[in-house]
């Protein structure tokens, strides 16, 4: 499949803006860890998705770096507000979901691969590793780009996509990583 095609897949499917890079041009700082370890959004050590069960920074960064390209994803959302957790939640949902039928179709056609999520994995609540439980969805399951240490700013510039974008607009990113 041709990364424009790709690209053009992404777009349909409501992506604001694709693009498609080599792993080797990603930049991973590990020093973003620690936010995962301050626990936010609550799902460190309760979700599979999530540190510590998805791996350490360098396995993380290995599992991007055994495939060649990635397809940056961006969705862009009108939230006026910041504080607004349940329509930042909701956005992310949708970002995860469009990945997800994105990646689907993507492996449909032939060209296997994974997502990176805006955020961890939100298939099942509570995540089966509450319940000591193995995962219920391995093969869609999905870490954030947070988990993976990708330095996001740098992605998004280097792909031309707005990091940070014009007042009461939120930008989310995700990936696909293919070969």
């Amino acid at each position: 499949m041709t990364d424009e095609k790709m690209i053009q897949y992404a777009l349909d499917e409501g992506f604001a803006s694709a693009a498609v890079v080599d792993t080797s041009d990603i930049v991973f700082d590990p020093s973003f860890r620690p936010y995962c370890e301050e626990n936010l959004c609550g799902q460190y050590n309760a979700n599979y998705s999530c540190p510590p069960a998805c791996g350490s920074p360098e396995e993380m960064k290995e599992k991007i770096l055994a495939h060649k390209k990635a397809l940056v994803l961006q969705t862009i959302w009108d939230i006026p507000d910041y504080s607004d957790t349940p329509a930042i939640k909701q956005a992310k949902s949708t970002h995860n979901t469009s990945s997800i039928q994105l990646m689907k179709r993507f492996r449909a056609e032939g060209c296997d691969g994974f997502i990176v999520g805006s955020g961890g994995c939100s298939l099942c609540k509570p995540c089966a590793i509450t319940e000591g439980e193995p995962c219920r969805f391995p093969d869609l399951r999905y870490s954030c780009m947070s988990a993976y240490c990708i330095f996001v700013k740098k992605l998004a510039d280097q792909c031309g996509m707005d990091y940070n974008c014009d007042p009461g607009l939120l930008a989310f990113f995700g990936m696909y990583v293919f070969d």
